[in-house]
């Protein structure tokens, strides 16, 4: 081990809109020796996530509120620097929950998804198994599959230059549908349209996005691939085709309304759910992890083939982590979004 130091974030109170350097705490602490049935494992690099944003509030979730004064959740990419376990060897790059700081101890006893051995050699770089590779490719794949978007449907993904949304329309495409991207500047949307290949692409930030929406959507909606929530969700629920299908992944727009109280705006156009009636479907990644491999290795085809494009926005520096959160969360990245934390 060359260092007894180990920097982290740390939370130390619930966020009100954007998090704040009093939200999260950034410090050294010393850094304790492993014991019998733990490794040691150094961050490489840190996956920054919209649900890092849920995980700091109180809001009912899928997994229980990070606890205050705790190291920050969070997934990242590391190797096993030292080891008293077995399926952990030292040099073994792994995936999984290293949490925002430098040096992560994998124990079985505080993990809530064990960590996941890469191969040798890597397929990708590092960074791919926090994004097409990892748990937000999977997502992709997964809300894909629930929509079945059929040849000649309609297939609408809203924050659809980020990390999942990108690779899910690019999926939808593979399948036949037609793909309608739902993102945050001119230059997300010719990216979107003229680099990854959707059929269009609806600009957010424009004071039309609702007449592009309804120009880009002549026949309506059949499959509604949902990141973002808000007003977005709202018109597209109004445009939805009779047996629709929603695969909702995320809600990132509502994220930073997120306080002690959960308060959060709601949806107008519910009844649409009804009238046309549709499908809803929310799903977890973590609750398929028994795909994982076959999902991966599916990807990987792909990405091999060249039939998969993806973007990174990848930031220097673990103390950057808070700041870089912030502005994936209000729009600012494209692609998926890591904080690099050690060189190898």
């Amino acid at each position: 081990m060359t260092t007894s130091i180990n920097r982290q974030f740390r939370l130390r109170s619930r966020p009100t809109g954007e998090v704040t350097e009093h939200d999260l705490e950034w410090l050294e602490e010393p850094l304790a020796d492993i014991k019998d049935g733990q490794a040691l494992i150094r961050t490489l690099y840190l996956s920054l996530d919209p649900t890092n944003r849920v995980w700091m509030s109180q809001i009912r979730s899928y997994i229980a509120p990070v606890e205050l004064g705790s190291v920050m959740r969070g997934l990242g990419v590391g190797q096993v620097v030292a080891s008293r376990r077995a399926d952990l060897p030292v040099g073994a790059f792994v995936v999984g929950f290293t949490g925002w700081q430098e040096y992560c101890i994998a124990d079985d006893s505080t993990l809530e998804i064990p960590f996941t051995v890469l191969p040798q050699p890597l397929p990708a770089p590092l960074p791919a198994f926090l994004g097409v590779l990892g748990h937000t490719g999977i997502s992709a794949f997964l809300g894909v599959e629930l929509g079945n978007p059929q040849p000649g449907e309609t297939f609408v993904v809203s924050a659809a230059a980020g990390a999942v949304g990108s690779i899910a329309g690019q999926l939808a495409k593979q399948r036949g549908a037609r793909v309608v991207g739902i993102a945050g500047g001119a230059a997300k949307c010719e990216y979107l349209v003229e680099e990854v290949g959707f059929d269009a692409c609806v600009d957010r930030h424009s004071d039309d996005w609702r007449e592009q929406l309804d120009d880009a959507t002549p026949d309506g909606i059949d499959v509604d691939f949902e990141n973002a929530g808000g007003p977005i969700m709202d018109y597209v629920l109004d445009r939805l085709n009779v047996g629709a299908r929603i695969t909702l992944c995320g809600l990132i727009s509502e994220y930073n309304d997120y306080s002690d109280q959960g308060a959060r705006p709601g949806l107008q156009n519910v009844s649409q759910l009804l009238m046309q009636r549709v499908t809803l479907r929310g799903f977890i990644v973590t609750d398929h992890v028994d795909r994982y491999g076959e999902i991966i290795g599916e990807l990987a085809k792909a990405l091999g083939g060249g039939a998969l494009q993806y973007a990174e926005t990848i930031v220097d520096g673990l103390e950057n982590a808070r700041e870089t959160l912030n502005s994936a969360l209000s729009g600012n990245t494209r692609g998926k979004v890591v904080v690099k934390v050690a060189d190898l």
